[in-house]
């Protein structure tokens, strides 16, 4: 049973809305009582919502993992302000000052300056340094090789001392971890860079490449050398690297069409602000300043003032590992803190680090003040909502609530003061089972997987949504099938809407099919309630792939016009309102989402082929007597087709032209059906395919659909010709088999029976080819004879095959 220092403390509900005010009955998992809780928003009229999302550390590009958390976010911000109508006052943060970008522009900087004195002095000051660097690199991460281990020897050492951890288990042989994922990503780093210094020595290796495979070595060994001596004051060297990062970071968010923050702060432009809220803080009596010029958050007087540190994972506090992690890794253990764990406010600055001005001395911010000296300063004393990953909750969260309440709390106050109401945290994105991390060096960027194909904005959200926002996610091939087989259900779904749209029969506007307005309103109606209990998308996720089932199944002969677009234009403001279809707003009056639209400039030519084509199929099926001249009877109405208007429809028209060409070439013959019927397979599955366009043949009398090609359809294709080739390959195999087993039986049955025992093995042999005795002289024995005449029997039917083979008699 958990202790009282354990227990999550009491959560003040926010006061009930005005009596004439409608709230949707949301309640949303929150992170303060870790259960679902109603939500109630500080504005009275309930309309206007406060949130505060902490922002990235921009020192290196953003990977999946963070989309996971800005993605998730954007989706419930949109649910929040799309379906639920809320008016979101939506802030982020940047941090621009912090330790990881500290290192990380120090380093950038020297590393710049090494590259510029090894092209003065040349490579063997390049190999010493790299050298040099690799040693300290293997005895800091990789203690358990020797210290004075060459790079030629590097790759055998880790294999022989790291066994357990490359066959992916722990160095206990228990199950592998984080841990193990870290000493792999030392090792991955080892081995490049040992394996540079090598062929550099011989000569083997271009500059850059060289340079790129000793930099993750080189960058630590120059900052414990050199990092203290450079100019600090000079910001540029930070905030080239984090300029650079936030435009990187803005452009992947919104590249996965995140919708802009309302307000976006950074560290570096609240300098001011920071001092004078760490001044509050202490005067409040919750901080205390050390001899170096540091303040530190009292945890202990806090606390003795009837407040609660550690609200949201009590069970982590005294954990030495995330409270180191949390004070960074330029933090110097005090002797003057009163407690281990209180924490940095405002930290001194050493040589090399960048500084500004403050009551206590020249320094810099504490990572956890900058986020609430920003939020306060925006949103103020009280927000509805504030939000992260879940890896923040502590001591990052933790310690941020606390300094808050520290800075809001009012003397001869009744209760203590809650900064935040809710506060939600987003799952992890994991990969063969650790956290995606930047630390792990495990990752794929943003930019790297939307660049090579692997992602689409639409298929990473699907997967999220598929998930749930607060449960960690695995990307799986499983999760992946998943996603892509929902996205393809609701493409084709769209796609046959708009196809009924091109060509709607008004007689249908009086047919209604009363289950199907039925299903519409229990889809709407659990969509709504998996919304309210806390933006449960994978349950609206799985409604909206039952109702298109629903409709598929559906009689069409009693479903009208109108009904079909009541469901697509609903199940269009869902999927808009989920952020998949790129800029669209929730209550457009649009059907379907990017990328399943045919260009209007093609719509003639491609309409033109398609209707060929379906005729001639039909007639080529059909028709007992047919001749070149019915076909080209057929292909004459198209002949004086449309001539392109703009140079895009080009292709489109080339392809109606060849079409055309290729039907009046066909000549009466036993084999015309079948060659009309491969002229049509090729113009589908090449001509226009190579343009982006399937026609999707359907059942008589329906028309071929005329579709885009989807990532589907190209996946569907793919697997297709994989399978052709593997039955190919099967045949190929088969057939060289059966080469080979014919050309063995014709190199066996040259041989005849008669001569087949006239070797050396023996002397003598009678009328028939049988031995009669060995080299030796000596008479074969009456068994070994049996045995031989057994062989020689197989043989003469082999022979005497052979022979009849080949003609002979």
């Amino acid at each position: 049973m958990a202790t009282q220092a354990r227990q999550q403390p009491h959560w003040q509900a926010p006061p009930e809305p005005n009596a004439n005010t409608q709230l949707p009955p949301l309640k949303i998992w929150n992170s303060l009582t870790r259960s679902k809780t109603p939500f109630i928003p500080l504005d009275p009229k309930s309309k206007r919502v406060t949130w505060y999302a902490c922002g990235p550390t921009v020192y290196d590009d953003a990977h999946l993992g963070h989309a996971r958390n800005y993605v998730s976010t954007d989706i419930i911000r949109r649910i929040m302000k799309d379906y639920f109508q809320f008016d979101v006052n939506f802030v982020m943060n940047i941090t621009d000052v912090d330790d990881k970008i500290i290192v990380r522009g120090r380093q950038q900087h020297l590393l710049e300056e090494f590259y510029d004195t090894s092209r003065r002095r040349g490579t063997e000051t390049t190999e010493d340094a790299s050298l040099s660097a690799l040693q300290a690199y293997l005895s800091k991460n990789l203690p358990l090789l020797p210290s004075d281990l060459s790079p030629e020897e590097v790759s055998r050492s880790i294999d022989a001392q790291y066994k357990l951890v490359l066959n992916g288990k722990a160095l206990d042989g228990g199950a592998a971890g984080d841990k193990e994922a870290k000493i792999k990503m030392h090792i991955k780093t080892a081995l490049a860079a040992s394996s540079a210094i090598v062929a550099l020595k011989t000569g083997s290796i271009p500059t850059d490449q060289f340079n790129s495979q000793v930099q993750d070595v080189l960058l630590p060994y120059l900052d414990s050398l050199y990092g203290s001596t450079i100019n600090a004051s000079d910001h540029s060297i930070f905030t080239k690297l984090t300029k650079k990062f936030e435009n990187r970071f803005m452009e992947d968010v919104r590249a996965l069409n995140c919708v802009d923050p309302d307000a976006v702060t950074r560290v570096t432009e609240y300098g001011q602000q920071i001092v004078d809220f760490v001044a509050k803080v202490e005067k409040n009596g919750f901080a205390y300043k050390t001899s170096d010029g540091s303040v530190y958050f009292d945890i202990e007087a806090f606390e003795k003032a009837d407040n609660s540190y550690a609200r949201l994972e009590p069970w982590n506090r005294n954990d030495q590992e995330l409270q180191a992690d949390g004070e960074g890794a330029l933090t110097k253990k005090s002797s003057e803190k009163r407690s281990d764990a209180d924490f940095a406010l405002w930290k001194s600055s050493k040589p090399g680090e960048p500084s500004w001005p403050s009551p206590w001395g020249d320094g810099r911010p504490g990572w956890h003040i900058e986020c609430s000296a920003m939020a306060s300063d925006k949103l103020g004393s009280q927000i509805d909502i504030h939000s992260g990953g879940i890896d923040l909750a502590f001591p990052h969260h933790d310690n941020e609530l606390a300094q808050s309440e520290a800075y809001w709390c009012e003397q001869n106050r009744q209760s203590q003061h809650q900064w935040i109401n809710y506060f939600m945290h987003m799952g992890h994105l994991s990969i063969q089972g650790s956290k995606m991390s930047k630390s792990l060096k495990n990752f794929t960027t943003i930019r790297e997987a939307l660049g090579r194909g692997d992602w689409t904005s639409r298929s990473l959200r699907i997967v999220f949504l598929l998930g749930g926002w607060r449960e960690g996610i695995e990307i799986t091939d499983d999760i992946v099938k998943e996603g892509s087989a929902w996205e393809d259900k609701v493409n084709n779904f769209f796609i046959k809407v708009n196809d009924i749209l091109e060509r709607q029969d008004d007689q249908q506007h009086e047919k209604t099919d009363r289950s199907m307005e039925e299903a519409l309103q229990k889809t709407k109606d659990d969509v709504y309630n998996a919304f309210c209990d806390s933006f449960g998308t994978p349950v609206v996720m799985r409604s909206i792939s039952e109702l298109i089932s629903e409709y598929n199944s559906s009689d069409k002969s009693v479903l009208s016009t109108q009904q079909t677009l009541k469901i697509a234009r609903w199940v269009t403001s869902i999927v808009n309102t989920f952020g998949l279809n790129g800029p669209a707003k929730a209550g457009d009056d649009s059907i379907g989402w990017s990328g399943i639209s045919i260009p209007d400039y093609a719509k003639p030519y491609l309409t033109s082929i398609s209707k060929l084509r379906d005729t001639l199929r039909q007639t080529a099926r059909s028709s007992k007597n047919l001749t070149a001249q019915n076909l080209k009877d057929i292909a004459e109405p198209t002949q004086n087709g449309q001539q392109p208007q703009k140079a895009e429809a080009a292709p489109y028209a080339a392809v109606l032209s060849t079409f055309q060409s290729d039907i009046s070439a066909l000549s009466t013959s036993d084999t015309l059906a079948k060659d009309i019927l491969q002229l049509c397979d090729r113009i589908r599955d090449t001509d226009l395919w190579d343009l982006g366009i399937y026609l999707e043949d359907r059942p008589d009398p329906q028309p071929a659909l005329i579709r885009p090609v989807t990532r589907e359809l190209r996946a569907a294709k793919a697997d297709q010709n994989a399978l052709l080739q593997q039955k190919q390959a099967q045949k190929e195999k088969a057939k060289q088999e059966k080469d080979r087993a014919r050309e063995e039986r014709e190199e066996k049955g040259r041989l005849s029976h008669l001569e087949m025992f006239r070797t050396e093995e023996f002397a003598e042999w009678d009328e028939e080819g049988l031995p009669v005795r060995d080299r030796e002289g000596v008479e074969v024995t009456k068994s070994r004879a049996k045995k031989l005449r057994k062989e020689w029997e197989r043989q003469r039917r082999v022979h005497e095959a052979w022979v009849k083979e080949q003609g002979k008699e």
